[in-house]
C-alpha cells in the first residue's frame, strides 16, 4: 500500500485513536499520583485499558493482541497519546519493550506461550544488568551463578533496576565462567523476584521519587529452563535487550515533549507575560528546538521505513532530546518563580511531565546519562557517522617528555 491509499489509512487510524482516547484517556492523573500507591494503580489501570483497546503494544509481532502495527502507525499512536496528555507507561515499559523484545528473539515457543500473555495481563519486569562495579563496563558483571543439577544458585547484587521494587520478574545477567574473555562467561536468566533469597531495596532520589531499586541475591535458585540462549551466550542476549532502548522510544518522548509545550504557554498566560519580549524569545527558541528534535526523530523513522539503519542515527535523536529537555525544564523553573522552587509533593513516575518544575528540572539531568551519556552519544556520532578517528582511551607520555 502506498500513496493516497496509505495516507487515507493513516488518517483513519489517527481519527480512530483520537476518538478512543477522548472516551478512555484518564483525566487528572497528575493530581491523583501524589502517592506511590495511587501511581501504581493509575499505571496498572491505564495499561489494562490500552490492552483492551488494542493500543498497548503496537511494536509487537502481529500474532499477539495489539501488535503488528507499521512504524508509521506506531508514530501516529505515540503522537495521539502525547496530544491527549496521557501518562507514560512507566511501570510496564521494561515489560513491553526490553523483556518482550528479548523473549521474541531468544525464548522458545513454550517460554513465549507462558510469559508473553503474562505481560499483557500486567506482569511487571525489570532489568538486572548493572552492578556496583559493572555499569558502563557491563562485561565486568560479577554476580555469580553456579549450576547445580537442573537449577542455578545465584549470589550477587544488581543496581539501578528500574521499577525493581514493584516487579515480578527480572532479566538477569550473571557470570557462569571466569575462563576466556569476560563476555564469554556471561549467561542470561529469567529471575522470579518472589523467589527465596531475593531482596529489593528502593533507591531514594534527589527529586523525591524512587524509580530504581537495588537487588540482593542470596543463594537464589533459578531453574535451567528459565535460561535464554545457551550458557555463555548472555552477552549476545543482552545486546538484544539493550537495542530495545533505542528507536521508537525516542519517537514517543519527542512527541510528548512537543505535546507538553502547552504547560509553558499556560504558565506564561497565567502570569500575564504574553507581551514580555524576553520570555517570548526564549519560548520561541525552545519551541524551535522541540520542532527540530521531532524533525530529527521523524527522519530517523523515515530511514527505518526505507530500510536504512545506521549506527549513530538514534544517538542524534537521543542527544537532541536530552539537551532540549533540560532547556524545557529550565524555562519552567524561570517562569514558575519561587513557587517552582518547591518539589513537594512529588507526582510519582511522571518523568518530565509531573507538573512539579523543580522535580522535572532535576530529573532532566538524568537524561544526559540514562540510555547512554551525552558524551558517549557524541563519540558514536563522530566515529560512526562523521568518520572521525576514535577517541584515545589513554595518554602515555614518551620517556623523558615530562
Amino acid at each position: 500500500m502506498e500513496g493516497q491509499a496509505l495516507t487515507d489509512v493513516l488518517d483513519g487510524l489517527r481519527l480512530e485513536v483520537r476518538q478512543w482516547l477522548a472516551d478512555n484517556a484518564p483525566h487528572g492523573w497528575r493530581e491523583r499520583s501524589s502517592s506511590e500507591a495511587a501511581f501504581l494503580q493509575i499505571q496498572r489501570d491505564w495499561f489494562a485499558k490500552l490492552v483492551e483497546g488494542g493500543y498497548a503494544v503496537p511494536h509487537w509481532p502481529a500474532q499477539w493482541p495489539g501488535g503488528g502495527r507499521s512504524l508509521a502507525e506506531q508514530k501516529i499512536l505515540y503522537e495521539e497519546l502525547a496530544r491527549a496528555d496521557t501518562p507514560r507507561l512507566l511501570l510496564s515499559f521494561m515489560s513491553t519493550y526490553h523483556a518482550a523484545c528479548t523473549l521474541f528473539e531468544w525464548a522458545s515457543e513454550a517460554q513465549q506461550a507462558v510469559l508473553i500473555p503474562r505481560i499483557l495481563a500486567g506482569e511487571i519486569w525489570c532489568q538486572g544488568f548493572s552492578e556496583p562495579n559493572a555499569g558502563s563496563d557491563l562485561a565486568n558483571v560479577r554476580t555469580r551463578a553456579e549450576r547445580v543439577g537442573d537449577h542455578y544458585v545465584v549470589n550477587g547484587q544488581k543496581l539501578w533496576s528500574t521499577m525493581g521494587q514493584f516487579a515480578d520478574k527480572c532479566l538477569l545477567l550473571v557470570r557462569t565462567s571466569q575462563d576466556g574473555p569476560k563476555q564469554a562467561g556471561l549467561t542470561y536468566l529469567l529471575l522470579d523476584l518472589k523467589a527465596p533469597g531475593v531482596t529489593a531495596r528502593p533507591i531514594h532520589q534527589i527529586h523525591g521519587d524512587e524509580e530504581f531499586a537495588e537487588l540482593f541475591l542470596d543463594n537464589v535458585e533459578i531453574p535451567v529452563s528459565d535460561r535464554l540462549g545457551e550458557e555463555g551466550q548472555g552477552w549476545a542476549v543482552a545486546q538484544s535487550t539493550l537495542s530495545s532502548e533505542r528507536g521508537l522510544t525516542l519517537l514517543e518522548l519527542s512527541a510528548r515533549l512537543r505535546g507538553a509545550l502547552w504547560r509553558l504557554a499556560d504558565l506564561i498566560r497565567a502570569q500575564g507575560r504574553q507581551d514580555d519580549q524576553g520570555i517570548l524569545r526564549d519560548f520561541g527558541r525552545l519551541s524551535a528546538k522541540v520542532d527540530a528534535t521531532c524533525a530529527v526523530a521523524d527522519q530517523f523513522l523515515a530511514n527505518r521505513i526505507a530500510g536504512i539503519e545506521r549506527v549513530g542515527d538514534a544517538s542524534i535523536v537521543k542527544l537532541s532530546y536530552s539537551r532540549t529537555l533540560r532547556e524545557f525544564t529550565s524555562l519552567g523553573i524561570r517562569l514558575g518563580g519561587i513557587d517552582a522552587q518547591y518539589h513537594s509533593p512529588i507526582t510519582f513516575g511522571g518523568g518530565m511531565e509531573t507538573g512539579n518544575w523543580m522535580a522535572d528540572f532535576m530529573n532532566s539531568y538524568a537524561w544526559t546519562i540514562a540510555g547512554g551519556s551525552d558524551e558517549v552519544q557524541r563519540n558514536i556520532i563522530a566515529e560512526r557517522l562523521v568518520g572521525m578517528p576514535r577517541e584515545p582511551k589513554s595518554w602515555t607520555l614518551k620517556e623523558g617528555a615530562a
